[in-house]
This record gives C-alpha cells, sequence and structure tokens, in this order.
C-alpha cells in the first residue's frame, strides 16, 4: 500500500508547494482531496512543467490547474478498490497515464497504482551521449591537464555525478564524445562496468561542435538523450521522456527561467513619440539548458565526420515543421562553464542535502 499522506495536498494548495509535494514522494504526482479524502483532480509533474512555460504563478492556488481555467489538465482516470492488476495495466496502456488512484466504496482514496509498480522493468528504452570533449579554456588553469568535465566537484568529477544520475534513471548505455585529454576519462571510467553503465567512447579527432559527434553513432532504433558534460543537475531524466512521448516530439530541448534586471527605465518610443516608460523592469526568457532529447531519425540528420551545432539541427527542424518542445527544468541546475559557477557547484554540493549520497 502506498503511503497517501506524501501524496495528498488540499483544494487551495500553493502551485509551488504542489510541486514540492511531488519531489518528496518521488512518484510524479500529487492527489488533490478535500477533506474527506474524496479525489479533486491528480496532478501531474508534467502538468507542472506545462504551467512553468505558460507563465503560470507559482503561488497562485492549485484550482489555477484544477477549474477550467487550464485546459492542458485532464480529468482523473481512476478504478475502484479491487480491480485486478492486469485490468489495470490495460487501463494505463489505453489511457496513457502512469499514475491511478483506486477509489473505495465510500468513494475516497485508498490507494495509487504506479506503473512502475506493474511492469518491473528499471531500464529506460532509451540511450545517452554526453557531451565532454571540450577544452574549457574559460576555466583555466584548472583545466590545464584536465577535462573540464572531470574537474572535482565534492567527492568525485563531475562526470561521474552525471553517469551515475544517469545510471539512477535506469540509462545503461551511455557514450561520451571525447577530445581534449580523453585519455583521462577513459582511464577513469573504463568500460563503465564499475560504474553500473556502458560506455562508449566516441573521440573527435578533430572538434566537431555542440552536435557533431552525434553522426559518429552507430544507429538505433531507441531516443538519444545528449547532455552537456559541464552541467549540474538534479533534472529527472524519466520525467522528460514522459513529457517527450507524451507531446509526441520530434526533438526535446530542456529550458531553464531566466530574468534580467535592467537597472534604468525603459523608454517605449515610435519613432520620437514616447509610448511608455517601464522603471527597472525584468525581462524573462527560457534559455537552453544544454540537454537533449532526439528521436531516432532526428539523429539521422546530423551529417558524419563535420563540424555541427544544435542551432543548425534545431533550425533544420524548424524549416521542416518537424514537432520540437521544450521542457522546463525546474530543479537544481548550474552551468559550471566558467571559475565563478565552478565555485559556485562545490559550495551548493557541499551544502544542498540532494547531492549528498
Amino acid at each position: 500500500m502506498t503511503d497517501l499522506n506524501n501524496l495528498f495536498v488540499a483544494p487551495g494548495t500553493p502551485i509551488r508547494d504542489v510541486m514540492a509535494c511531488i519531489d518528496r514522494n518521488s512518484k510524479g504526482v500529487a492527489l488533490v482531496v478535500d477533506a474527506g479524502q474524496l479525489l479533486v483532480a491528480t496532478i501531474t509533474d508534467g502538468d507542472i512543467r506545462r504551467a512553468i512555460l505558460a507563465g503560470i504563478d507559482l503561488d497562485r492556488p492549485i484550482d489555477a490547474l484544477v477549474h477550467g481555467s487550464w485546459p492542458d489538465h485532464q480529468p482523473p482516470v481512476t478504478v475502484p478498490a479491487g480491480t485486478a492488476p492486469a485490468d489495470i495495466l490495460a487501463l494505463m496502456t489505453r489511457t496513457d497515464v502512469r499514475h491511478v488512484p483506486v477509489i473505495g466504496t465510500a468513494g475516497q482514496v485508498v490507494d495509487l497504482v504506479w506503473l512502475a509498480d506493474l511492469v518491473k522493468h528499471a531500464d529506460l528504452p532509451m540511450r545517452a551521449m554526453v557531451m565532454a570533449g571540450g577544452y574549457g579554456t574559460r576555466l583555466r588553469p584548472l583545466t590545464n591537464d584536465t577535462p573540464k568535465s572531470m574537474l572535482p566537484v565534492g567527492d568525485r568529477p563531475l562526470l561521474e555525478r552525471i553517469v551515475g544520475q544517469l545510471r539512477e534513471a535506469g540509462i545503461r548505455r551511455v557514450n561520451v564524445a571525447t577530445h581534449y585529454r580523453a585519455d583521462v576519462i577513459e582511464e577513469h571510467f573504463g568500460d563503465g562496468h564499475a560504474f553500473g553503465v556502458e560506455i562508449r567512447y566516441v573521440n573527435e579527432g578533430e572538434p566537431l561542435g555542440t552536435a557533431g559527434a552525434l553522426g559518429l553513432l552507430a544507429a538505433s532504433d531507441e531516443p538519444l538523450l545528449v547532455v552537456n558534460g559541464d552541467i549540474l543537475t538534479q533534472v529527472d531524466f524519466r520525467a522528460m521522456l514522459d513529457f517527450h512521448c507524451a507531446h509526441r516530439a520530434d526533438m526535446t530541448v530542456a529550458v531553464r527561467p531566466y530574468e534580467l534586471r535592467v537597472p534604468y527605465g525603459v523608454v517605449q518610443t515610435d519613432g520620437v513619440v514616447i509610448h511608455a516608460v517601464s522603471e527597472k523592469p525584468t525581462e524573462r526568457y527560457l534559455i537552453n539548458a544544454g540537454i537533449y532529447l532526439l528521436n531516432p531519425d532526428v539523429c539521422g540528420l546530423i551529417p558524419a565526420n563535420q563540424r555541427y551545432d544544435m542551432t543548425q539541427l534545431i533550425d533544420v527542424l524548424l524549416a521542416d515543421r518537424r514537432r520540437l518542445i521544450s521542457f522546463p527544468i525546474r530543479e537544481y541546475w548550474l552551468d559550471i562553464g566558467q571559475s565563478e559557477d565552478y565555485a559556485q557547484a562545490v559550495a551548493d554540493i557541499r551544502d544542498k542535502e540532494a547531492f549528498r549520497s
């Protein structure tokens, strides 16, 4: 039986607190119930991320995602107590859901069935590529003899943390693109067996840009997760794959909210005529977080042995009207490409409980 106390939130709970509930229970869902534990709604990790993309204030009550004003939210799929597991699995397959609340005779929630409870298959049906070939020139002298991805963050190199995160997500086949000081990486990881994964190295004889190494991979019928080797993050790769599949995307780009405070009054004009003045406005953007998920046929668009960047691939997909979507990262994320960011990563590992393992 599931500990329902870790899943329940009341109507009126701020979206931010519902998000925290989802993170605590590690099930990817929260159940909105009334005082009698009657189900009002199910809120998934994907619902939260779509709300972030829509710019919804996370301090608003969860009701904003439930009662009509949020077209993306779907009514809950439930089963009565006593439903056979095979029938629940069939319902999940038919409705494309991963969580089904179980309803008792009085209408209250008595359990939650999670797809992982029914299908004991830990591995994700995708492979990964970690881009670890960069020189790390902005981090010199730290990178004079050490690849950027092998700089220590806490008690282990950053790349070891990335590999461990991939393993914990259920990804067993990991490719590592190397160039600068490839020997340091290969000597540390070997074939990956000691780290619980199978590692293959893709060595770039010459730097091939942010996507060119993907053109050297063997063909596969599985999606490819691409992670820049200088990213420290706690993003949920399983949630990203779910999001990618739910939106039937050809390519998913992880994005991160970024705010830029303009320290002056901004004047809006049309020629010489002033229309408005905004005093020290905050501009909000979504930035590329250096994590991508590509369908197999998209990988085939990348030329072999040529310098090629992710921006070029994105332009090709947009020109072909392919389905390209964004996946907002709401978890910890930091690019350690500069010295001050690397110092911040080291401090965060030391201070944040989430990174102690």
